[in-house]
């Protein structure tokens, strides 16, 4: 990692109005009756001004040629039988109040997509179906600070990959057994966990298997004796290699396999970035969550040097992000200058459908599959077909 990368990493403090164009007229200018007033007659697209309902309706039916070739596109997509079709469009049109921030030309924003990112918005096309499948690209999805939505992402991830007819395999890697809860598996009734695959010679990976409600996706599970593994492998001949050698046998049954890794930076994570082709980051929009990934990134560039040469940095997952906070956009727009391309354009919100989900035991593009949620999770399941190629 760059020093200029560091330093815009753990920089703590933030450019007045996140450095984006239009924060600052936003809180200079007319008086408030004045505002309002303007606000009232405003009808340019794009504007912070543009609050009415006739102003909104006026920008959703400005729609291009290619609104309606993408369209046609998708009910021809449904007529062939692959599934369900989302416009993405539909899903990420900027909020015309923040829009503004990202695009001061209502014009430019239109015909370059601008997305949450303050970049233009590439079209990520709906996957065809697979004649055949394998082997497997291992992804890790890792990141040291608890809470930022790994389990989450893991678990929504794949079900949006197998939605669109990929063959995907999740490892719970967590000693709390969070992925295994949150697709309705009781961790401590489990009699086999991923921790025997580990730790027990001649125990095969299909007697630990479980398959999940959601088809073509199937599930490694976990509970606390994982949290043994961290000390067992210590003594063990090339322990960093451990969870490489368990999914080997695996990997030509599946296209993708996601592990959800520990918020921590220790053996089990290093496991895990010794099996994985490549590393997604979920970032919380929030400054204590940015920190962290300097030591992240230093951790993924020492085991690409040392164990596992072939291992990359897919992109940095903004989750949690709040459109109508300063801050969020702040931290946004610190994590696109630090990483550049690196960022994902998909950017996954805040909603409570989320909480709901881990309750029901089910991921949200089936719980609430016209949920901005659900549509998010597509959106990075086409980003990540198009970013995260099965290995040859």
């Amino acid at each position: 990692m760059s020093k200029e990368v560091r330093r815009l990493v753990n920089e703590s403090t933030f450019a007045p109005g996140g450095g984006q164009p239009g924060l600052a007229e936003l809180s200079a200018g007319q008086p408030n009756e004045e505002a309002r007033q303007a606000t009232v007659g405003a009808q340019e697209v794009g504007s912070v001004a543009v609050r009415t309902f006739e102003a909104r309706q006026s920008a959703a039916a400005a729609a291009t040629d290619y609104d309606a070739d993408f369209a046609a596109y998708g009910l021809a997509y449904n007529e062939l039988g692959y599934g369900p079709y989302d416009d993405p469009d539909a899903e990420y049109e900027p909020d015309p109040e923040y829009a503004a921030t990202l695009a001061p030309d209502a014009a430019r924003q239109r015909r370059e997509r601008v997305g949450p990112t303050g970049r233009p918005l590439p079209y990520f096309p709906i996957p065809a179906p697979l004649a055949e499948h394998g082997p497997a690209q291992i992804i890790a999805m890792c990141n040291q600070k608890g809470g930022v939505g790994k389990t989450t992402s893991t678990i929504n991830l794949g079900a949006a990959l197998a939605e669109y007819g990929r063959r995907v395999l999740l490892v719970d890697f967590d000693p709390q057994g969070a992925l295994s809860v949150g697709l309705g598996v009781n961790p401590m009734e489990l009699d086999v966990t991923v921790y025997n695959l580990l730790m027990e010679r001649g125990l095969t990976a299909d007697e630990v298997l479980l398959k999940t409600a959601i088809p073509g996706m199937d599930l490694l599970p976990s509970n606390i004796d994982l949290s043994a593994a961290e000390v067992q492998l210590v003594s063990e001949v090339a322990r960093e290699s451990a969870l490489a050698r368990a999914l080997k046998p695996l990997l030509p049954d599946y296209d993708y396999v996601i592990i959800d890794c520990q918020p921590s930076l220790g053996l089990l994570t290093v496991n895990a970035l010794t099996a994985a082709h490549s590393v997604i980051v979920p970032l919380e929009c929030e400054f204590f969550a940015l920190r962290g990934v300097a030591l992240l990134t230093e951790t993924i560039e020492k085991v690409c040097e040392r164990l596992n040469p072939d291992l990359r940095l897919d992109g940095i997952l903004a989750t949690m992000y709040d459109s109508r906070t300063v801050h969020s956009r702040e931290v946004l727009a610190r994590v696109v200058e630090a990483f550049g391309e690196h960022v994902f354009h998909t950017v996954i919100g805040r909603t409570v459908r989320f909480p709901e989900t881990t309750v029901a035991g089910e991921p949200i593009t089936t719980y609430a599959t016209n949920s901005v949620g659900a549509a998010a999770y597509r959106q990075l399941a086409r980003e990540v077909l198009d970013r995260c190629r099965p290995a040859e």
